[in-house]
């Protein structure tokens, strides 16, 4: 099942990132500026914003391809020490 994100506004301020078919609509991520930031980039905070949820997102992938081949190194171990094992 894929679903779509939305970055929003929360009621305090924050930048958030939910899923967009979420009911609770509860954030995944919730970036939150200083008084000084805000007063920096004004409405650019959203830009900012989704420049820091992008970078996150693909660093997760990262993470995630990482242990993927990680698994199957360690399946393919597994495989070969078991053709060490049998007798043909």
């Amino acid at each position: 099942m894929s679903s779509f994100y939305e970055i929003i506004e929360l009621m305090n301020g924050d930048v958030a990132l939910a899923r967009a078919d979420d009911e609770n609509n509860e954030p995944l991520v919730t970036i939150r500026f200083s008084q000084e930031s805000l007063a920096f980039l004004g409405e650019d905070k959203f830009n900012v914003a989704k420049a820091m949820i992008e970078a996150g997102m693909e660093a997760a992938g990262d993470i995630a391809d990482q242990q993927a081949e990680s698994m199957l190194e360690d399946l393919a171990d597994e495989l070969s020490n078991t053709e060490k094992l049998m007798l043909h």
